[in-house]
């Protein structure tokens, strides 16, 4: 799996609740997005937001990550202040 997190400032309770509607009522990422998950989490004291988006393969983080990036700014839910793509090596729960 590979995981492409996103960290936004200058995120208000607001704008999250819009992002997270407009995600919802969407059913997910926009079509052309291949994700096999998502999380969005949001810290309100510090006015940020991060997000992982999921995907199945390089490629289609790659191709995701091009659609994603490509967003206008009115669509996101601050301004993206640092963007990673990671292959996830380990992951436990409980």
């Amino acid at each position: 799996m590979h995981v492409r997190v996103v960290r936004f400032t200058g995120v208000s309770a607001e704008r999250i609740q819009d992002t997270k509607a407009r995600i919802e009522a969407a059913g997910g990422p926009p079509d052309d997005v291949s994700t096999s998950g998502l999380t969005l989490m949001f810290d309100e004291e510090q006015g940020t937001a991060i997000v992982l988006q999921q995907f199945a393969t390089k490629a289609d983080l790659d191709a995701g990550a091009r659609v994603l990036s490509a967003m206008d700014s009115s669509e996101t839910p601050g301004e993206r202040s640092s963007v990673d793509s990671c292959e996830v090596l380990l992951e436990l729960s409980n």
